[in-house]
């Protein structure tokens, strides 16, 4: 069952048997965000308190929390950093029968030897990640999906939390260490929005001992925020690129964005991008403030070999090339997200639902294979090829020490004096090392080793993005494109004898198209790839491809994130509806059967309806009644809900009475009759409790407050569906605080007498709010009354029935809403719009009905 019909099949019915909903949703696990701000009495409190110096302080503090997070985030990265590097150089420094006496090795046949010593550091590295994927699930993969999902308005449970932070980082360096092909880039994104989210909030929900008691900043609204401050830090730290991080935020994730927050989210990129700068730097090179290495991943400087006049960056008549290697990574990138979505479900139906050590098992799987394959094709398939004069990429230290790098990391396993082994150089380094060598080394690759190369990392790469081990796929799909790249050089240059070809250019345009082919992003990639790179000459022909390859890819399947989160099943919004989806209204979408609240209403109801349903947000409404002065004797709860109906609506003759009072020319006598004008005095009560002997009965189709009204099945619709007069919406977790704080007030008092709640009393328990199930009803009385009107959100925004449903859709998306009312003409609400309501799911299912009747 898609996840639209899901949701309305938990739709829960007012007549209902009780507890019918919770079955059936229990299986969705995803909880919408509330974005949207809920503008109530104890809110206007505090903007009543606010001033211009209050405004300020917020202002600032908000400017050093985000400083925080950059600063944080770019320590996050230098740790990734260290213990990779140490970790790599501790494997391959045990392993020296492999690295320094490969000849002698072959002789003696202590290559299995070799293996085996490779066979166990990675195994155990792999062994270490997967364990920490199993205390934290979430932590699994790059992250980036869930981090879409957030920043789209749907809660993935356990995303943002410290112990998600700490999996995800450790398990990284076990997984990049480990020798899985896999990137550290894409969970730097995961952990910089972790970071991010938990920061500003001064405690954790891992380790409750952690609590400050912070005032600020206690609203989803506000995370939001700081999630795609820290997302864009993560993308920063990676590839040294603030504004590409930026514009990552911005193009991926954040559904909702204005000028400050873009200053914010530059500002915390640009901390942390300088940050791990600044210590890299130091650490490396020992020239602490240099700020040298920008990023954990660099590209170097792309130049010309001084002895090649022939050789240019590249020239207009390469443009043509370069579309066609966009198609092709296009196509490249289609195949390898195919590839991955049938082994994800392969992976739903066989492996996870099985125990976790399954799970371990296919991750060790996974190790083995690839570093037999490694082993095995660069002892076998590699070639001799003649080693060329140092590269030549700069001058300063920096690009002298990206010169060293390539050189140092150049392998000779089996090969003669100034050759070196080709299809080694490439497996046997770092990640980052062969990208580098595919970029900067003058020595050629052979057209078969690289074919070979990347056949067998695209089908590694593809296998491993979805195991249970933290990991990235930007550093993957990169080197699997330079690869791809370097060898459409290699055949121009031999094959059609195109002297002036830099094969480096090719290769980093080979690992654009791949890379877009597979994630499809265009503007953030391109500045990304810019920035890495430091060289804008390189802007257009990036730009083309990227363009050319998201086109081509699309035209088969979406990308890999949007794939990994259909497959979990989030509702996620993308940035506009297809056209076709004009032919409908927001009526033809709406959910009309709803569950409401009045303005005044007894615990034991507000109880029942929290407990057998799953809604977040309930309409506070009043009943369209022609006899009410009849009902309002005798009972003080439905004359109380009466006469705040009465006094909620606004009319023109009643806002010119209120703004006459204020001008002194107007006769004092005058304004005190039009002031003194009211409704007839109620009549003494009855003496039957009429409430009470509703409230006795079995099955009470709530809400129904008239005692005309029996539980008959035998209602007619418009008795089903009677006319609602809208007033506002809260929340669940609003309603559960209301409870648990015992606000409320005796029948025989005035609502005046109801305990008031602070805002700040509102928000102490966010984000984790009490349960409706936890609660100890013996604590409640059930005949007290809830009056819901100074905690609601009198003014939350609303569509008539007749809006398009692009407009619906650009409303709820752009303004962050989780509930979007449907109020007809006369100020009546006929349905409810959720997130479920606009998925494409829903909407194409809404149209095959429309075609059906028209």
């Amino acid at each position: 069952m898609s996840v639209a019909y899901l949701q309305v099949a938990c739709r829960i019915s007012v007549f209902s048997p009780p507890g019918c909903c919770r079955y059936h949703c229990s299986a969705y696990p995803h909880v919408d965000l509330d974005y949207d701000r809920c503008i109530n009495d104890p809110y206007l409190e505090v903007l009543e308190t606010m001033d211009n110096k209050k405004g300020r302080r917020y202002e600032a503090v908000k400017w050093m929390v985000v400083f925080a997070i950059g600063v944080c985030t770019g320590l996050v990265g230098l740790f990734v950093d260290f213990f990779v590097r140490l970790f790599t150089q501790l494997k391959f420094g045990v392993v020296q029968s492999f690295s320094a006496a490969v000849e002698e090795c072959s002789q003696k046949g202590c290559l299995a030897l070799s293996l085996l010593e490779l066979l166990g550091f990675n195994l155990t590295f792999v062994f270490l990640a997967s364990l920490l994927v199993l205390i934290e699930p979430v932590a699994a993969g790059s992250g980036i999906p869930e981090v879409k999902c957030y920043l789209n308005g749907v809660k993935v449970p356990g995303i943002v939390r410290l112990r998600t932070l700490l999996c995800k980082v450790l398990g990284v360096l076990f997984s990049v260490a480990g020798g899985l092909f896999v990137g550290k880039e894409g969970p730097m994104i995961h952990s910089g929005s972790v970071v991010g989210a938990g920061l500003p909030q001064f405690q954790s929900i891992s380790l409750r001992k952690i609590q400050f008691n912070f005032p600020y900043f206690r609203s989803d609204r506000d995370k939001r925020d700081f999630v795609s401050a820290g997302a864009a830090a993560g993308v920063a730290a990676a590839f040294g690129a603030p504004i590409g991080g930026t514009l990552f935020s911005l193009e991926e994730g954040s559904s909702f964005w204005n000028q400050g927050l873009t200053w914010k989210v530059l500002f915390c990129s640009m901390s942390a991008t300088f940050t791990l700068n600044f210590f890299r730097s130091g650490i490396q090179f020992g020239s602490w403030g240099s700020f040298q290495l920008p990023g954990l991943l660099n590209f170097g400087e792309f130049k010309c070999s001084d002895s090649d006049k022939k050789c240019h960056l590249w020239t207009a008549m390469d443009l043509g090339f370069f579309v066609v290697m966009g198609v092709i990574g296009g196509l490249l990138g289609a195949t390898f997200n195919c590839l991955n979505k049938r082994l994800a479900k392969y992976r739903m139906r066989n492996v996870h639902p099985k125990p976790k050590l399954v799970r371990v098992l296919e991750s060790l799987l996974v190790s083995l294979v690839t570093t037999v394959v490694v082993f095995v094709a660069s002892m076998v398939l590699g070639e001799c090829r003649q080693m060329s004069s140092s590269s030549q990429i700069g001058n300063d230290s920096f690009q002298l020490q990206v010169t060293e790098d390539v050189n140092s990391s150049i392998k000779t396993f089996f090969c003669p004096n100034d050759t070196y082994n080709d299809m080694a150089t490439l497996f046997f380094n770092p990640q980052e090392s062969a990208i580098l060598q595919l970029f900067h080394q003058d020595g050629t690759f052979s057209p078969v080793t690289l074919a070979l190369f990347f056949i067998l990392y695209f089908l590694l790469a593809c296998w491993t993005y979805g195991v249970s081990v933290p990991s990235g796929l930007f550093v993957p799909s990169l080197l699997c494109g330079a690869a791809f790249g370097r060898l459409v050089a290699n055949v121009l240059k031999s094959y059609i004898g195109l002297g002036h070809i830099y094969s480096g250019t090719f290769a980093l345009i080979g690992a654009a198209a791949f890379l877009g082919g597979v994630v499809r992003m265009t503007i953030s990639l391109t500045v990304i790839l810019i920035e890495s790179t430091n060289e804008i000459t390189y802007g257009l022909p990036i730009m083309v491809t990227l363009m050319v390859a998201k086109w081509t890819g699309d035209f088969f399947n979406k990308g890999i994130y949007d794939i990994h989160v259909g497959l979990r099943g989030v509702p996620l919004l993308e940035w506009e509806t297809e056209v076709e989806m004009d032919k409908l209204r927001a009526s033809d979408i709406m959910e009309p059967n709803l569950t409401y609240v009045y303005p005044h209403t007894r615990i034991q109801s507000l109880v029942s309806i929290l407990r057998t349903t799953v809604h977040h947000a309930f309409p506070v409404v009043t009943e369209n009644r022609g006899n009410e002065k009849e009902f309002m004797k005798g009972n003080q709860l439905i004359s109380n809900n009466i006469k705040f109906k009465k006094s909620s609506i606004l009319t023109r003759a009643g806002e010119q009475r209120k703004r006459s009072q204020s001008m002194k020319s107007y006769p004092s006598s005058e304004l005190r009759n039009m002031c003194d004008e009211h409704i007839a005095s109620e009549e003494p009560a009855e003496k039957e409790d009429l409430l009470q002997q509703m409230l006795e009965r079995r099955y009470t189709p709530y809400p129904n407050l008239y005692p005309d009204q029996s539980p008959s099945e035998d209602w007619t619709m418009e008795e089903r569906f009677r006319p609602l007069t809208f007033h506002g919406l809260i929340l669940r977790s609003q309603l559960v605080t209301l409870l648990v704080r015992g606000v409320c007030y005796s029948e025989s008092q005035s609502s005046a007498s109801q305990p008031r709640l602070s805002y700040a009393e509102m928000a102490e328990d966010y984000p984790r709010y009490p349960d409706i199930h936890d609660l100890d009803l013996t604590l409640l009385n059930p005949r007290m009354i809830v009056d819901v009107t100074p905690y609601m959100n009198p003014s939350p925004f609303t569509v008539s029935p007749n809006t398009h449903v692009s407009q619906v859709f650009n409303l709820f998306r752009t303004m962050g809403l989780r509930h979007l009312p449907v109020v007809n003409a006369v100020g009546e609400i006929v349905g409810i719009v959720t997130r479920h309501n606009l998925t494409s799911e829903f909407l194409q299912a809404r149209l095959r009905q429309h075609y059906q009747t028209i």
